[in-house]
């Protein structure tokens, strides 16, 4: 009775490190996806160099206001919106703050949002995307709200305080 007891015992920790191993393997074999930020953790200048940089012309692949798939990614994107193409494109600048960040640029038209999205836990309360005079996003939150209005001075998209 003792050695079927120990033969049970041993039998069970050998099947429980067996799918310990295969579990771990596993989640190496999938790699950062489970356990990690896909990509790395980027830093805030990397954030705004990205927002600024001038958006890549849509190929038959992509569809107008998403991104094309980067090796080593997943094809789920953060909720973005992008307020779609402009005949004569202007400077672009990224704006970021706590509840989101948006790209404007400036045209014939006046300024206009190209894109907006929320930052976790945030969701866009209202947009006007323009062209016009100034255009403004409002990000709310859980506890606040955010609003960042925009307008062209000279030629640039320039944050402005609410009137």
């Amino acid at each position: 009775m003792a050695r079927r007891s120990i033969l049970v015992a041993t039998g069970w920790v050998a099947t429980a490190a067996i799918a310990t191993l295969i579990g771990v393997g596993a989640i190496r074999l999938v790699g950062e996806s489970l356990t990690g930020t896909p990509g790395g953790v980027r830093s805030e200048a990397e954030i705004e160099r990205a927002l600024a940089a001038p958006e890549p012309t849509p190929t038959a692949s992509t569809a107008p206001g998403t991104a094309p798939a980067t090796p080593g990614t997943t094809s789920a994107a953060p909720e973005t919106t992008s307020a779609g193409p402009s005949g004569s494109a202007g400077p672009r600048r990224g704006f970021a703050t706590d509840g989101g960040t948006a790209v404007a640029e400036c045209g014939p038209g006046g300024v206009r949002l190209v894109s907006w999205a929320p930052a976790q836990g945030y969701r866009v309360r209202d947009v006007d995307r323009g062209p016009d005079d100034d255009v403004e996003v409002t990000f709310q939150g859980p506890t606040r709200e955010y609003e960042l209005k925009v307008r062209c001075i000279g030629s640039e998209p320039v944050s402005v305080a609410d009137d």
